[in-house]
C-alpha cells in the first residue's frame, strides 16, 4: 500500500516528468523520482490508469490485460522471495548468533575454569615443591636423628656398662668394708680378751693398731664418700637414660609425622596429575567448540551469499518487468494505430 502522501497526482507528475527527460517511466523508476515511497502495485495501477485516461478509454476492471496481471505476480513473487529470504536469513543470524553468544559463554567459563585449574595447579606444584624441600630437610634431621639415636644408643650402652661396673664397685668395696668391720670386731674382741694380760706388753701394738684402726676409718669414710658419689653419679646416669628414652620416643614420633607428610607428598602428586588431565580435556573440548563456531560462521557466510543470489534474482525479475511492461507499451503504442485506421476509412468513404 501506499504510504499517506502518494496520490494518483504525484505519480502523473513523476511520469511526465521523466518522459520528458527522455526516460522510461517504469514502475521503479517512478518510486525512485517519488523518494522511493509508495507500492509498486499502486504505482503500477495509477500508470495504467494515466495510460488509459490518455488513450481516452478506462481499463476494463473485470478483465485486467496480462500485461497488469504479469507485472502483479512479479512484484508478489519478488516481495515474497524478499520476505522469506529476510525472514530465512534473520533465523540463521539470531540461531547463529545465539549458538555464537552460547559458545562463547561456555568457552569463556571454560578459560574461567582452565585458569582456576592453571592456578590451583600452580598452587600444589608450589606447594609439592615445597613439601619436597621440606621432605629433602626431614630427611636430613632424620638422618642427623638416626645419628644421634646410634650416638645416644652408645652413650646408654656405655653409661649401663659404667653403671653395672660402679655397681661391681660398690659390691667389692661393700665386701671390704664388711671384712674390715669383722676384723676390726675380730681385733677388738682380741684385744679386749689379751689387754688385761698384755696391757703393758701390746702398748705400743695397740697404739699402732689403733692408728690403724683411724687409717681404716678414714679409707671407709673415704670410701662411703666414693660410694655416696657413685650413687648420685648413677641416679645423674638413670635421669639421663629417661631422658634419652623420651628424645628416641620424640624422634619416633618425628619420623612418623613425616611418613604421613610424605603420603600426603604422594597423594598431591596423584592430585596434580589427575588435574593436569582434565586440562588436557578441557583443552580439547574448548578447540571442538572452537571447531564448531568456525562451522557455524561458515553457514552464516553461506546464508549471506544466498541472500545476495536471492536480491540478485530479484533485481533480474524486476528487469525482466521492466522489460515486460517496455514490450507492452511497445504492443498497445503498435495496436494505436489500428485503432486509428477505421476512423480514416471512414472519412474516405464520406468523401
Amino acid at each position: 500500500m501506499a504510504r499517506p502522501g502518494v496520490y494518483k497526482t504525484d505519480v502523473a507528475k513523476a511520469r511526465d516528468r521523466l518522459v520528458a527527460e527522455g526516460k522510461n517511466p517504469s514502475i521503479d523508476a517512478v518510486r525512485a523520482a517519488l523518494g522511493n515511497t509508495g507500492s509498486r502495485t499502486t504505482i503500477h495501477r495509477y500508470l495504467r490508469e494515466i495510460e488509459a485516461e490518455e488513450s481516452g478509454a478506462m481499463p476494463n476492471k473485470d478483465r485486467p490485460a496480462v500485461s497488469d496481471v504479469l507485472q502483479d505476480m512479479v512484484a508478489k513473487l519478488a516481495e515474497r522471495l524478499n520476505a522469506e529470504a529476510d525472514e530465512r536469513i534473520a533465523q540463521i543470524q539470531e540461531a547463529a548468533a545465539a549458538t555464537i553468544q552460547e559458545r562463547d559463554a561456555l568457552i569463556e567459563a571454560r578459560n574461567k575454569e582452565i585458569q582456576v585449574l592453571s592456578e590451583t595447579v600452580r598452587g600444589l606444584e608450589l606447594r609439592l615443591r615445597n613439601e619436597q624441600a621440606g621432605h629433602a630437610e626431614s630427611q636430613g634431621t632424620l638422618q642427623a636423628a638416626r645419628v644421634a639415636i646410634a650416638q645416644l644408643e652408645e652413650r646408654l650402652s656405655g653409661a649401663a656398662t659404667r653403671s653395672a661396673e660402679q655397681e661391681a664397685r660398690i659390691g667389692s668395696l661393700e665386701d671390704k668394708h664388711r671384712q674390715a668391720r669383722e676384723a676390726l670386731e675380730h681385733f677388738r674382741t682380741s684385744a679386749k680378751e689379751q689387754r688385761d694380760q698384755e696391757h703393758r706388753r701390746h702398748e705400743h701394738q695397740v697404739q699402732g693398731l689403733q692408728v690403724e684402726i683411724r687409717t681404716l676409718q678414714d679409707g671407709l669414710t673415704a670410701k662411703n664418700a666414693e660410694l655416696l658419689q657413685l650413687n648420685r653419679e648413677g641416679a645423674r646416669l638413670s635421669e639421663q637414660v629417661t631422658s634419652l628414652g623420651s628424645e628416641v620416643r620424640d624422634l619416633k614420633s618425628t619420623l612418623r609425622q613425616r611418613d604421613q607428610k610424605i603420603a600426603e607428598l604422594d597423594a598431591v602428586t596423584r592430585e596434580v596429575l589427575d588435574l593436569r588431565k582434565r586440562v588436557a580435556v578441557e583443552a580439547e573440548a574448548r578447540q571442538l567448540a572452537e571447531e564448531r563456531v568456525s562451522g557455524l560462521q561458515k553457514e552464516v557466510q553461506a546464508e549471506r551469499e544466498a541472500r545476495n543470489a536471492a536480491e540478485t534474482a530479484r533485481g533480474i525479475a524486476e528487469a525482466r518487468a521492466g522489460a515486460v511492461e517496455l514490450v507492452l507499451q511497445k504492443l498497445e503504442i503498435l495496436r494505436a494505430p489500428e485503432t486509428a485506421q477505421p476512423g480514416v476509412a471512414e472519412q474516405g468513404d464520406k468523401s
